[in-house]
């Protein structure tokens, strides 16, 4: 009954926006605001928000700092790092709260909270006096529930607006740090905030990467800012994460961390599981793991991917969500055809969605005939192993849309699974074939 209920009412009906809020409302009572004493940084937008996260978890820490993170990918308090295991960017307000109450008995005094337009649109983080907001970027995801990126926008916004009328902690301002690159910055600068930091490529932006250099190991460049420049070195891979290392670099400085502090952070974060993250195998050809799941976060990927003047091929697998936006589907396939050298198209999370019609309507962007580089294969494992025998010296391997999800949700309900787990048992029985 309660399964019909779910499917029947829309996704932004009224009632079922009041049973999310009443959800939030007592949430926040029965474990008594328990970020009430902590600085609340939250950050949103479309992507980089868990890379954005980490770093600035990461440079608090380094900082001296007590910090707990809520994250799609991962949950942190006071160092103790656990993989988000609930396949949500921001939980049941239950389960967010509970962690908050977990955080303050632990002492923390910074709570990060990675913030999805759906925690925003359905109460999910009611009653969090946010005191640091955070926009990385925009672009098309989740039309499915907002409709159109003017409302999507709108409900991001949310967060930077709460920021007026959120309760006020003794001596902590009210900061907003926003992309002042994106298409709908004019829309966060106009918010009310104590101080606002922006960030970018613009000749206006407050904090602005300068001499960026991108290989295949990592990326140094120079950090301007009004008062002073100082150097970043990262392993972290492409422009869109020095867009995050600079969102990231705006929260740390209006928190008064250190400059060697930052550099340190920055410098030793390894990487976020599921965010470009290269799996080592014994076989040819080298496999990058990413959660690219809309148009815009592939070509970014891709492009950084082809920036390398790699000598081989760039082979990626991808597929598209169910349940979700389709208006994006043939996006998708459009910007992989025309940034990879071979194309294997293959299942995501299809939710209740028929996987053929999904994989049929990403298809609609891809001009290739199958069989011209370019392979509809149904099963993710097989596609996974397609890809590794066909891998050759210099090629590059791209696993895009799951990234550091350890479930698939396909229509009989959710099973374990890991893309980077699949990618080392496919290719160790790869080798030991060939061994053998």
């Amino acid at each position: 009954m309660f399964h019909f209920l779910k499917n029947a009412i829309g996704l932004d009906s009224s009632i079922r926006v009041f049973y999310h809020y009443l959800r939030g409302v007592v949430a926040h009572l029965y474990y008594r605001n328990p970020a009430k004493d902590m600085i609340v940084i939250g950050v949103t937008g479309t992507k980089g928000k868990s890379t954005t996260s980490d770093i600035i978890t990461h440079g608090l820490e380094q900082g001296g700092k007590k910090v707990c993170m809520f994250s799609t990918v991962s949950l942190a308090i006071n160092g103790d790092w656990k993989k988000n295991t609930y396949k949500m960017t921001s939980p049941d307000p239950f389960i967010l709260n509970k962690f908050l109450s977990d955080a303050r008995k632990a002492g923390c005094e910074y709570a990060v909270i990675e913030v999805s337009s759906h925690a925003l649109f359905y109460h999910r983080v009611h009653g969090i006096d946010f005191d640091v907001a955070v926009f990385t970027n925009l672009s098309q995801d989740h039309l499915d529930l907002h409709g159109t990126m003017d409302k999507y926008a709108e409900t991001k916004l949310r967060l930077f607006t709460g920021l007026s009328y959120a309760r006020r902690k003794k001596g902590i301002r009210k900061v907003g740090v926003i992309n002042i690159d994106d298409a709908y910055a004019d829309m966060f600068l106009k918010t009310t905030v104590d101080s606002q930091i922006t960030f970018g490529n613009s000749l206006n932006a407050q904090v602005r990467a300068l001499h960026i250099d991108t290989t295949g190991k990592g990326t140094t460049f120079q950090v301007k800012m009004p008062s002073h420049t100082y150097e970043i070195h990262t392993h972290l891979l492409g422009n869109f994460n020095v867009s995050n290392i600079l969102a990231a670099i705006g929260v740390l400085h209006s928190q008064k961390i250190d400059v060697k502090d930052i550099q340190k952070a920055v410098e030793g974060l390894v990487g976020v599981d599921g965010r470009m993250q290269i799996v080592p195998t014994p076989l040819s050809g080298i496999v990058y793991v990413d959660y690219a799941h809309t148009e815009e976060s592939l070509k970014q990927v891709l492009t950084t991917l082809n920036s390398f003047k790699w000598n081989g091929k760039i082979i990626t697998i991808f597929g598209a969500t169910g349940d979700r936006d389709r208006d994006k589907r043939p996006k998708m396939g459009a910007v992989v055809h025309k940034l990879s050298d071979i194309v294997l198209l293959t299942e995501d999370d299809n939710y209740s969605e028929d996987q053929f019609r999904i994989m049929s309507e990403v298809s609609k962007g891809i001009p290739r005939k199958e069989g011209d580089n370019f392979w509809i294969i149904f099963h993710r494992e097989d596609a996974i192993r397609t890809a590794l025998l066909m891998a050759q010296k210099d090629d590059i391997i791209l696993l895009a849309g799951k990234g550091a999800e350890e479930v698939i949700v396909r229509g009989n309900g959710a099973e374990r699974w890991s893309d980077v787990a699949m990618v080392q048992k496919l290719a160790n029985e790869i080798e030991q074939n060939r061994i053998a």
